[in-house]
């Protein structure tokens, strides 16, 4: 009696493997903004990692075990945490996020205290990686490195390239007001210090705002002739309106984030955005001789969506998202310290992915081995011009 019923608890795992049943797909949570007034480059952020899903998923999975994801929606901090809360008691290994900052400031706390992995691909603060946090990694560069970036481009390509000597230049800093902007121009105004340039005003507003128009009073009273703007896409249109209608046109602008690297933005603004300058993640207008992978990744994005990418958000999200999944492959296992130390001792040098970031995490779980890109709008197209194995054109300079 006891050798049938061996046998036969014998034949059915074999009928559950035959028919895939017994590989139980691997859960991981995608939390991002995907309605409100963050779901543009949330849902592109989302795409990334789904295309780097699909792809894996394609080739058999994570040592054999498919990837499941399950989505939440988090268009503010409040929301962030209850949909957190949600997907760690839905059996995920892992949360993937998120694109904002405040976002992911609220919601890596909740996975933390779960003791599940947060994975941020695309948020930029700083602070978000320095609370000590055993189980929270970010693939992409963060706003102490942002800042610097933005002002060593003026001051290492566009200041020389427009003849302009450092005494004669007066910055002007304005920021949407969240963790992300906050930090980009403290360490703007650090760095612009550092290398001795004016910083007439610093300006933080509300990434909600309406109406710019008396910042624009007081950048065009200082005779800032350089502004600095970390901005979302409605705060970067709405500066480039209103400063046209104010008559104010410094000689330099340089923006940071992903509302200055949307060809919508630049329809919307129009003649004006051509000669702005733009700090951000690596976009598609790369060589990608220095990008194995990008042009299946781009073949991949306009046969799933119809349509080529509204930024590099995708991009890296897409990056990101294979790093982790190759790290925890290698882990052979889902648990969360096994995949922690797969994370920790993940290794890859630039020039082998698809936006030629290469991967390094620190015990703080940042990738140390991620930049940003200098790129310029150039006839309506955001070309790269920095750095020189990845550039896709030279800048151009309208002295």
């Amino acid at each position: 009696m006891f050798k049938v019923k061996k046998l036969a608890l014998a034949i059915g795992a074999c009928s559950m493997l035959a028919s895939g049943a017994a590989l139980a797909d691997i859960k991981i949570g995608a939390l991002f903004p995907f309605s409100g007034g963050l779901a543009l480059l949330g849902q592109e952020s989302y795409r990334g990692l789904e295309l780097a899903v699909n792809e894996i998923n394609a080739a058999g999975g994570v040592n054999g075990e498919k990837i499941q994801i399950l989505k939440a929606d988090a268009v503010d901090p409040t929301q962030a945490v209850s949909e957190a809360k949600r997907l760690t008691s839905s059996g995920v290994i892992g949360v993937f996020g998120s694109y904002a900052s405040g976002i992911s400031y609220a919601a890596s706390p909740v996975t933390e205290l779960a003791g599940i992995p947060y994975f941020e691909l695309g948020a930029t603060a700083h602070k978000i990686t320095t609370r000590g946090y055993k189980y929270l990694f970010r693939t992409n560069p963060n706003t102490a490195l942002y800042g610097v970036a933005v002002v060593d481009a003026l001051h290492d390509i566009i200041a020389p390239g427009m003849g302009m000597d450092p005494k004669s230049i007066k910055i002007g800093i304005i920021h949407e007001d969240g963790p992300y902007g906050t930090d980009v121009a403290a360490t703007e105004k650090k760095r612009a210090a550092e290398l001795g340039y004016t910083v007439a005003e610093v300006l933080p507003y509300s990434a909600k705002t309406v109406d710019l128009s008396s910042l624009i009073l007081r950048l065009k009273g200082a005779d800032v002739n350089v502004v600095l703007q970390t901005a979302y896409q409605n705060d970067a249109i709405l500066y480039f309106n209103q400063a046209r209608s104010a008559g104010f046109a410094p000689k330099i602008v340089i923006g940071a984030g992903g509302g200055y690297s949307l060809a919508d933005t630049a329809k919307a603004v129009g003649e004006g955005m051509n000669g702005v300058f733009d700090l951000d993640f690596p976009q598609s207008s790369i060589n990608p001789a220095g990008a194995p992978g990008l042009d299946k990744f781009l073949a991949a994005y306009k046969t799933t969506y119809k349509s080529d990418p509204q930024s590099g958000h995708s991009l890296t999200n897409y990056v990101g998202a294979k790093a982790i999944f190759e790290a925890i492959a290698n882990a052979k296992s889902t648990d969360p310290d096994k995949i922690r130390a797969a994370v920790l001792a993940y290794k890859k040098p630039g020039g082998q992915t698809a936006n030629g970031w290469g991967f390094e995490f620190g015990e703080d779980g940042q990738n140390k081995a991620s930049t940003f890109y200098v790129m310029q709008w150039q006839d309506g197209k955001l070309v790269t011009i920095a750095p020189k194995g990845l550039a896709q054109g030279k800048p151009v300079f309208n002295k």
